[in-house]
């Protein structure tokens, strides 16, 4: 019986033995062959150069200027690096020896086989000079490099945007960024990242256990594609001509397909200033500037928009089926609210008047009384399906869509209930609405051409068109209705007898319908009997001045949109601007003068 417990005992152990020298040589071959060609097969990862930006000519907005980096070889002593550094320093005397080290020292490691990068970006002209005399020293490598540039510095820098050094966080979300060492922080740089930035390229060689290659394997180019946007550079540099005296907002809409022309926000910032790194002392200086330049105010600007709301509010009334579009309102000046006087901007009244009127001389009484049958809550979904308190679509980041107020609104946001007078303020766009200049400039293209606009700044993506076709947005009764409103909008700047912008438009090269705003940023007391005029507040105390338009009329070609931020009034600060733009667009031919004068004419004989 030991016997055969001992033969047993032998048995099992040479067949243990057995598979697993059967599992070492058979069965693990495949994974040990694959370490060993590991160890032998480098794949190296090639950047795309990030894609340029063009205007609607292809004309260059955002480009690469072309030079190098600078290298350091792995696995230095201090002593090594230190005199690698001042090697460099010889010939580069402003660079930073402390930060290249700090680079150095944080990447290297024992798993680290590659050059270690310790300088990004160095002009090509400065170090081709160097070049010869750097590639003596074998720890030291000079390669291709590229650095976005921006030609143009402020001009339209919040639709271009920039292009910043990537973080853990931009890494971590899009992991070609750590290759690019870039990634598009705001503008079409940011909402097109993906593009831009392109697809990166590879690689493969076959190196000795010392890194040295012995073969190219495979290789595979890096791409990126190129996008042209919608904008004129001639234009957009008028625009910015308009402005150079002034804050505020100036957006140009082709009624075509929403296509924009050009777009202002206004004062700019100089785009190159981030594409190397801000300091802390220029990042202070942007962010504390009153006048906000860093801000977009084309989709992060939220104003009140005073009476360029009036149209799509009119619109609210006539569609609730509690006001027709027959209704009138008496204006004597003032209606009584709750103990409180609620004043049109006209101290005299305007008598009785329907909605084209109402539009005509922006009678705040016509929208009082009429807010009060309606309702806020009514009125304010349809100032929502209008474009109002929702993103317009544009293809800009971080849009915001502003606030619409109604019942359940405040409820949520204050706790406490709604009252009438704010149902009044809110229908001649003060209280708690707030709007972007985009969503204003939207609204006003879909009342001129009765579709559903989506503003865009995307043109081409490597030459090839990208279609937005206009949608459906008012109902058959609505598109019956939108004519009252538009003629409204006529009358303000073409008509003697109390349009609010006549002395302003009346000589204008196009026929245009347009409409006034003049947005309150501070309260008035009810004790005020007799209003200061804006020249005699303090700039920051004035109004915001609004004109929002489009033209020719009988036959809309642009929508123009333009708020200048404490203005005063909207006919006399915003009222000038359009004007000039609507000249500019007849002077570059965007629209045809011979037309125009034939619809000029037609228009005066009705």
């Amino acid at each position: 019986m030991r016997l055969k417990f001992v033969f047993f005992f032998v048995l099992a152990f040479f067949t243990m033995l057995l598979v697993r020298v059967y599992y070492l040589a058979i069965k693990s071959n495949e994974f040990y062959e694959q370490i060993a060609k590991n160890n032998v097969v480098s794949t190296e990862y090639i950047p795309p150069v990030r894609g340029q930006i063009l205007d609607a000519k292809n004309r260059p907005l955002a480009i690469n200027n072309i030079g190098f980096s600078l290298l350091i070889a792995p696995h230095l002593k201090d002593s090594a690096l230190d005199a690698e550094l001042a090697n460099i320093s010889k010939y580069f005397a402003d660079l930073n020896t402390t930060q290249m080290r700090k680079i150095y020292k944080d990447e290297n490691s024992v798993y680290n086989q590659n050059f270690i990068e310790v300088v990004k970006f160095l002009d090509y002209n400065e170090t081709i000079t160097h070049f010869a005399n750097l590639n003596l020293h074998e720890n030291i490598r000079v390669e291709p490099a590229s650095q976005r540039y921006y030609p143009h510095n402020h001009l339209a820098s919040h639709i271009i945007g920039y292009v910043g050094r990537a973080n853990k966080k931009d890494i971590k979300s899009n992991p070609l960024s750590a290759l690019t060492g870039y990634n598009g922080r705001s503008g079409v740089e940011g909402y097109y990242n993906e593009i831009l930035q392109g697809k990166r390229g590879e690689r493969k060689t076959k190196v000795t256990a010392l890194n040295e290659v012995v073969e190219e394997i495979s290789y595979e180019e890096p791409s990126s594609s190129e996008i042209s946007l919608t904008i004129d550079l001639e234009f957009q540099r008028y625009l910015e001509e308009i402005f150079k005296d002034k804050d505020g907002v100036a957006i140009v809409i082709d009624l075509k397909d929403g296509a924009i022309l050009g777009a202002g926000s206004f004062p700019e910032y100089n785009l190159n200033t981030f594409v190397g790194g801000i300091s802390q002392a220029q990042w202070d200086e942007l962010i504390k500037d009153p006048r906000h330049p860093f801000t977009n105010k084309l989709v992060n600007g939220l104003y009140p928009p005073g009476s360029v709301i009036k149209m799509a509010v009119g619109m609210s009334f006539i569609n609730s089926g509690k006001i027709n579009e027959n209704w009138s309102a008496f204006c004597g000046g003032a209606m009584e609210l709750g103990g409180r006087k609620f004043r049109c901007w006209k101290g005299s009244g305007h008598g009785r008047l329907s909605l084209v009127d109402a539009i005509k001389g922006s009678c705040d009484i016509y929208f009082y009384e009429g807010s009060l049958i309606v309702g806020i809550d009514y009125m304010s979904s349809y100032l929502n399906r209008m474009g109002f308190g929702t993103k317009t679509g544009v293809d800009l980041p971080n849009e915001f869509v502003g606030t619409v107020p109604n019942k359940a609104w405040k409820l949520q946001k204050f706790k406490r209930p709604w009252y009438q007078g704010e149902t009044v303020n809110a229908s001649i766009g003060q209280g708690d609405v707030l709007v972007t200049p985009m969503q204003v400039a939207k609204n006003t293209a879909q009342i001129a051409t009765g579709k559903a606009i989506i503003p865009h700044f995307l043109k081409s993506i490597d030459g090839e068109e990208i279609s937005f076709e206009p949608g459906e947005l008012f109902t058959p009764a609505e598109k019956n209705q939108l004519p009252l409103v538009r003629r409204g909008m006529y009358e303000v700047g073409n008509n003697p007898n109390g349009g609010t912008a006549y002395k302003i438009m009346k000589d204008a090269v196009v026929p245009l319908a347009v409409k006034t705003g003049t947005a309150q940023v501070v309260g008035l007391s009810q004790k005020t009997n007799k209003r200061l005029k804006e020249s005699q507040m303090d700039y920051f105390h004035r109004s915001h001045a609004w004109m929002t338009s489009f033209g020719p009329y009988e036959n809309p070609k642009y929508a123009v949109t333009v708020l200048v931020e404490h203005g005063g009034g909207g006919g006399s600060a915003a009222g000038p601007v359009v004007k000039k733009i609507f000249e500019k667009l007849v002077d570059m031919g965007y629209i045809d003068a011979n037309a125009t004068a034939n619809s000029t004419q037609n228009l005066k004989k009705k």
